[in-house]
């Protein structure tokens, strides 16, 4: 099978996991996409074999993320710099009542590491090779993330309640 039809099997999950990584910005995930199709279609990212195309073209598209996010972060910052504006205070109420905005709460690691494994079908292993890490420090971030998210989900259902 060829990469372009590697890509085509894949880009459905390809595209949620963009958006994750771009914590659920679609106009970022488009941009974040694009961009890592054409690092894989220009052989900047080559894919050797070590792992399955999937979770290889996964951590393409997260190291996409993040260095569009940076650069994002960086133009922020300066903006910041300039007009003295607040970036990033307060959510609104309804982030805390969709699971997004739960996950997008989670440190960076542990959100990651949940979208993989329970949005796209991955063995802790498999995430862990995604995110270039050992697989103790996976299981970590994501007993953290579980017992986290757990809390953000009894915290909404009790202000719902009142």
């Amino acid at each position: 099978m060829t990469t372009r039809e590697q890509l085509e099997v894949h880009h459905k999950e390809a595209w949620f996991w963009a958006r994750q990584c771009c914590r659920f910005q679609p106009d970022l995930a488009e941009d974040v996409l694009q961009t890592a199709y054409l690092k894989v279609l220009e052989k900047r990212a080559l894919f050797h074999g070590k792992s399955s195309f999937k979770t290889w073209l996964f951590s393409v598209i997260r190291f996409t993320a993040m260095d569009l996010l940076s650069a994002q972060r960086l133009h922020a910052t300066r903006h910041l710099d300039i007009d003295g504006v607040q970036v990033g205070e307060g959510q609104s109420e309804n982030d805390l009542v969709n699971y997004e905005g739960m996950i997008s709460q989670l440190p960076g690691r542990q959100a990651e590491l949940l979208l993989l494994v329970f949005y796209h079908d991955m063995t802790l292993e498999k995430a862990a090779e995604v995110m270039e890490t050992s697989i103790g420090t996976a299981r970590t971030h994501y007993d953290r993330g579980k017992k986290r998210l757990r809390e953000l989900i009894l915290a909404s259902q009790l202000k719902q309640a009142i």
